[in-house]
């Protein structure tokens, strides 16, 4: 099994992220399984085919724990970008986001889909989702969906023992599959994700709200910061 060697409480890190970041529903654990092997006893696949972004709703405001295949994913450029579809044809030459008029030219989106960060081709065999609390399995990324204070206070306890600068990185595109969960998974490192115009559409993230992936690993020093950064004297309160 793809597990940490370190066993955490999930429930008490969750309960620390909800409480201190004052979240509207569960941190989301996911992981990317490369195998069937990989995906733990009693966790069933979802029965719709829908979005990444719509599936980190479910496990975020609905409790689901499930995980999805290729077949299950409806957006090809998530499917893409979590390494479980080949890239499309119009998504490589650019066609796909200039037809949305997010770009000048075919040259300008491809410029930009050149440098999204994504999982190789086939690397993936499904993605699994849980809210943070009752995970069954170790993730590799968490999503928080969460107002910029909220985002403030997370970037602060990253800081919080060594200090340093903050470097989240995206294009207005793809946010929740590779903003908050490839360039996680693949760096090592939070990012910070303004949410692209796709997830705000399907999957309910609000006007007000942002999303950051943080990487599995880092859960047990960020939960143990943020208590002292939201209470520090000069916190806003």
């Amino acid at each position: 099994m793809d597990e940490m060697r370190t066993d955490l409480n999930y429930a008490e890190i969750a309960a620390v992220l909800k409480r201190e970041l004052g979240m509207e529903g569960s941190p989301v654990a996911i992981k990317l399984a490369g195998s069937k092997e990989q995906i733990p006893p009693g966790i069933e696949e979802i029965g719709d085919v829908t979005k990444h972004c719509m599936m980190v709703t479910m496990a975020r405001k609905e409790g689901r724990c499930f995980y999805a295949t290729a077949e299950k994913h409806q957006c090809m450029g998530g499917a893409w970008a979590l390494g479980l579809r080949e890239q499309t044809a119009s998504l490589r030459s650019g066609e796909f986001y200039f037809k949305l008029g997010k770009y000048e030219s075919w040259a300008a989106c491809r410029r930009t889909i050149d440098r999204i960060p994504h999982l190789p081709s086939g690397e993936t065999w499904a993605t699994l989702y849980s809210p943070l609390e009752s995970t069954p399995f170790s993730p590799h990324v968490v999503l928080i969906i969460a107002e910029p204070r909220a985002m403030l206070k997370t970037a602060q306890s990253i800081l919080y023992r060594m200090g340093g600068r903050f470097h989240p990185e995206m294009s207005g595109i793809q946010s929740v599959c590779s903003d908050a969960t490839a360039t996680v998974y693949l760096s090592g490192e939070p990012n910070i994700s303004l949410g692209c115009d796709g997830s705000r559409k399907f999957s309910g993230i609000a006007d007000g709200e942002m999303v950051m992936g943080i990487p599995g690993e880092m859960l047990p020093e960020i939960a143990a910061a943020l208590p002292i950064v939201t209470g520090a004297p000069g916190s806003k309160k």
